[in-house]
């Protein structure tokens, strides 16, 4: 599974246009977070289908970088992210972005944008088999 990660402008209507670009070829975002920071920002989102979110950013015009994403289940409860994080930040990855993708029986689900997904499964104890 595989999430992009979409650098824009800080300027009025930035998250529109890529929403309506992946909208208009019928494709549904199913998660998303977006951030700004002086004049740039980016919006990390993950949808139904990712050969069609590729080239409906490509017709666009955007600048994005397709990444593999982890999902990880987590408790839901205070210092559960922040223990994975720093398994994967002691295994040497830099965490590009987290998207929340769900919650069920008191656990969270996020998916971890990373420089490296094989060492983040391995960092936070996920097998290799069950995400190849």
């Amino acid at each position: 599974m595989n999430a992009f990660i979409v650098d824009l402008e800080n300027k009025p209507g930035e998250l529109a246009r890529v929403a309506e670009a992946i909208a208009g070829k019928g494709i549904n975002l199913t998660t998303l977070s977006a951030a700004t920071c002086g004049s740039t920002g980016s919006v990390a989102l993950m949808t139904n289908d990712e050969a069609g979110t590729r080239n409906a950013l490509r017709d666009a015009r955007c600048s994005f970088r397709e990444i593999e994403a982890v999902p990880v289940w987590l408790e839901d409860k205070p210092g559960t992210l922040a223990d994975a994080a720093r398994k994967i930040g002691n295994a040497g990855v830099n965490i590009e972005a987290v998207l929340p993708t769900g919650m069920s029986g008191g656990k969270v689900s996020v998916a971890f944008l990373t420089s490296d997904p094989m060492k983040t499964r391995e960092a936070v104890g996920i097998a290799a088999a069950a995400h190849a």
